[in-house]
């Protein structure tokens, strides 16, 4: 049989891919090739209901087993792709099996950033992969004591809020920058989910480092502070950011840079080759953009499908995210602008409004709402159709922007 097209990754991204290449009527095989052993899961999930146990592991999974087998999807668990043979087009995977290919795909996704001191104590977590959250899970029901997590990005606090809120742990979150989600949304909404942190008993350190850990007999018991601080730790969680798993691409000549670099149709300089997902770096009004989240994986993947089977369709997206924690739905609509001005809708005392962005020409670039999800879908449809309103229109809890479209 002719070779079709090979998808490195059981992503969101690569899951899509295949799903989306079977629904245009695809008919070369495919292959997903993926490290893990478990059938590809929702990754969101982790950090929230699957920590708690109201997700079970089989509710995890973003595809049921029979929906490979009916759609003639060959998915290799537990294999690693160890290099890409582009002048024979070919992967070599970690036990020296060779797969051929017509068309590969890239949906690599990314790692934790490892943590830059020496050798960690055990206890010390990340959280990436169900192995990941099962380990952290366990540890959790098995251990007493307080939870330190270190980074203040959406994940960690997701952490911090179900730990606090539904296991009763005492929690704090170390935050090297100025505000929590420093690279995720604006100071605005940060304040906001500051403020409920701490009044459901979060502490909060930012502008904070870690120089260290504390350990008895190998396991960890108290984590070091910049500022001389030694905070008693039963359990370590490690949020400093991912790193793109970009190596594959970087040993086969591809073109990197904090992602592999695609172009609008998310192609690499190898027309045969493409990357998607968090993995993937393309150029947004300029400049260079990866997007970490399930929108950009899934767009994506629908995109590169469509240039596989001949409809060229290139990837203009509406970036958007979410974020549900301590009974705050927390969505945001846009890329924030580095400079301009907010505008505030409804009243951050309510837990519910909005943040309206406008860059310095009073053009809208994003929308952040809070606990406003039918606001947030119609954020999305007036960004996508590249009308503003009034900064007066915005503030204005009865001004229908649905008079926008």
């Amino acid at each position: 049989m002719a070779p079709g097209t090979v998808i490195i990754g059981a992503s969101h991204a690569g899951i899509q891919c295949a799903a989306t290449l079977r629904s245009k009527g695809y008919e070369a095989p495919i292959t997903v090739i993926s490290a893990e052993t478990q059938l590809p899961y929702h990754r969101p999930p982790l950090s929230k209901g699957y920590m708690t146990g109201e997700t079970s592991p089989e509710n995890l999974a973003l595809r049921s087993a029979d929906f490979y087998t009916t759609e003639r999807i060959d998915l290799r668990l537990g294999k690693k792709a160890a290099r890409i043979l582009r002048d024979k087009h070919q992967v070599v995977l970690s036990t020296g099996e060779k797969v051929d290919y017509k068309t590969l795909v890239l949906a690599t996704g990314t790692r934790p950033r490892p943590w830059p001191g020496n050798d960690m104590p055990h206890g010390i977590h990340t959280l990436r992969t169900f192995n990941d959250a099962q380990s952290l899970r366990t540890r959790i029901a098995e251990t007493s004591g307080p939870v330190v997590i270190i980074g203040g990005g959406y994940v960690g606090l997701e952490l911090a809020a179900t730990f606090r809120k539904d296991k009763q742990r005492d929690v704090t979150v170390i935050e090297a920058a100025p505000r929590i989600l420093a690279r995720a949304a604006s100071s605005h909404l940060s304040n906001v989910l500051h403020h409920h942190h701490l009044s459901a008993g979060v502490q909060i350190h930012t502008g904070t480092g870690v120089t260290g850990f504390e350990s008895h007999r190998g396991t960890v018991t108290g984590v070091r502070l910049t500022n001389g601080t030694v905070l008693d730790a039963a359990i370590v969680v490690m949020g400093i950011g991912v790193i793109p798993n970009q190596d594959l691409a970087e040993e086969a000549g591809l073109p990197c840079s904090n992602g592999i670099e695609v172009n609008a149709y998310c192609q690499t300089t190898d027309p045969d080759i493409f990357a998607i997902g968090d993995c993937s770096v393309f150029l947004m009004n300029g400049a260079a953009l990866r997007l970490e989240c399930v929108q950009n994986a899934h767009d994506q993947a629908r995109v590169a499908a469509s240039v596989i089977t001949g409809e060229h369709q290139s990837y203009h997206p509406v970036p958007w995210f979410w974020s549900d924690q301590l009974g705050l739905k927390l969505q945001t609509a846009g890329l924030i602008p580095h400079s301009g001005t907010c505008v505030l809708r409804g009243n951050t005392e309510e837990g519910r409004c909005a943040f309206f962005h406008f860059d310095t020409l009073s053009t809208l670039t994003a929308i952040e709402t809070v606990n406003q999800p039918a606001l947030h879908m119609l954020a999305r449809k007036i960004l996508a159709a590249n009308v503003s309103p009034t900064h007066e229109q915005a503030a204005d809890p009865l001004f229908n922007l649905k008079h926008l479209l």
